[in-house]
């Protein structure tokens, strides 16, 4: 199971950068960019919420379920 965080996808159409957007989440810049380069282990559904409320998004606009090789075996 692989879960992919689309993160850069919808910064990139609501034309936001890391900065403005880590403002307006209230979250620091560098856990928001381990968020943006799919490196989070976890997230929290109050940061979730935030991140989706910035965007004008859902939280399926961001998350990304990809099946893994291992699991098609």
């Amino acid at each position: 199971m692989s879960i992919r965080i689309n993160l850069d996808v919808m910064m990139a159409k609501r034309k936001k950068g890391l900065t403005e957007l880590a403002g307006e989440v209230d979250i620091t810049l560098a856990n928001l960019s381990i968020l943006k380069n799919n490196k989070a282990k976890a997230v929290r559904l109050s940061t979730l919420n935030a991140i989706c409320r910035a965007l004008d998004c859902q939280p399926g606009d961001i998350l990304q379920y990809v099946e893994d090789e291992e699991d098609e075996k």
